[in-house]
């Protein structure tokens, strides 16, 4: 067995790297090369790919996505607080590594690997390189509870936090999704379905193959506006979309919003035919009760027709807890190379894990579906 360490995946065949990633689509080399080539992901904003590729006799068998980071934008799991306190005792914490899909915070194999055999060596030699070239740490984010608990074995730290799904519990219809809400929960929802339809606010649901190059440009400048509204700089770009949209189209989802004609929002998702992932979403109207529709009804719709088994509405929000979504929690490994702060953190997350359990029982607690016998 080679461990080689790639800065690109150019010279890497997709027949090879494909098998590997499985049915996951944020994975594929597709996805991860439109993010490198198009600049989103690459070194100059900040992520220089450095994957771990194993190879058995010639043949790629295991790889892990990894990265040398310079920031933490794009991650999902925020460690600025970890950053803040090595600056303040006059220490660096970038660069850093990462392993993770960038700006998708998505649960997936970050050890693509073949045997648990070749699993393990690739942590080890994760832990290794990271030490060979005098990183702060090492970051494997939103893990297979699996590989998260095999991590732990080899020193790293545990992290949890909480995201919104919706589960497929074999639905006829949407009205028969909401027949299992409380009645004031149902209410709303039905409320706000009717305050949008009122609106003369109708909707399309594209298929990658079904999109063209015009609905892509409008996911684009939907996306931008979102970030553009909350005062931070995008990191996907037209491009990108455009790419994905002909490159893996089987894998997507557009659910667009229009009124007199033209387009007005749009979600973009992304599938396995099993697994929908509620990714980005924006509009250049306002309307009462848009995004709930355009995000969330449109798709939890979607999946209900198509028998796909979960929606996952992203991070953070309670608010989708009120439309259907149940809280999940999610994991990633932490590996710090100065003992003291290593210390620290981890009794930092002893206590943040707790509180997550908590937390995840008092949004159970407060669950949309009624209790036996409630009408």
């Amino acid at each position: 067995m080679i461990i080689d360490i790639a800065s690109t995946l150019a010279g890497v065949p997709p027949e090879e790297w494909n098998p590997l990633a499985g049915d996951d689509p944020f994975l594929r080399h597709e996805f991860l090369s439109a993010l490198h080539e198009t600049g989103c992901a690459a070194p100059d904003t900040g992520w220089t790919p450095q994957y771990l590729l194993l190879r058995e006799r010639g043949r790629l068998a295991a790889a892990m996505p990894l990265y040398l980071k310079t920031h933490s934008y794009g991650e999902y799991v925020f460690d600025w607080a970890w950053a803040d306190a090595y600056s303040r005792h006059g220490l660096n914490y970038y660069p850093k590594l990462l392993a993770a899909v960038p700006f998708t915070p998505v649960t997936g194999s970050r050890v693509l690997a073949e045997t648990v055999e070749q699993r393990e060596l690739l942590i080890r030699a994760a832990l290794k390189f990271a030490r060979e070239v005098d990183v702060s740490s090492l970051h494997c984010l939103f893990l297979p509870r699996e590989q998260a608990e095999s991590m732990h074995r080899h020193g790293m730290m545990l992290r949890h936090a909480v995201q919104f799904h919706w589960s497929n519990a074999g639905y006829e219809n949407f009205e028969h999704f909401l027949a299992g809400m409380s009645h004031d929960k149902r209410k709303k929802v039905k409320q706000e379905r009717r305050r949008v339809a009122g609106a003369g606010i109708t909707f399309r649901r594209l298929e990658g193959a079904d999109a063209s190059d015009a609905d892509w440009r409008f996911v684009a400048r939907c996306y931008r506006q979102t970030y553009r509204v909350h005062g931070s700089t995008p990191y996907l770009d037209s491009e990108f979309f455009q790419r994905i949209g002909h490159t893996m189209a089987q894998h997507l989802l557009l659910v667009i919003a229009e009124r007199e004609g033209r387009p007005i929002a749009v979600s973009f998702n992304v599938h396995n035919g099993r697994r929908m992932c509620g990714r980005y979403w924006g509009g250049i109207e306002y309307h009462p009760g848009l995004h709930f529709e355009t995000c969330y009804y449109q798709t939890i719709d979607h999946c209900i027709a198509r028998g796909i088994d979960v929606f996952e509405g992203g991070s953070r929000g309670e608010h989708k807890l009120a439309r259907g979504l149940a809280p999940v929690e999610t994991v990633s490994a932490h590996w710090l190379a100065h003992p003291q702060f290593s210390a620290a953190v981890e009794e930092y997350l002893a206590r943040e894990t707790r509180g997550i359990a908590q937390y995840v029982d008092e949004l159970n607690d407060r669950s949309p579906f009624k209790d036996a016998g409630e009408k």
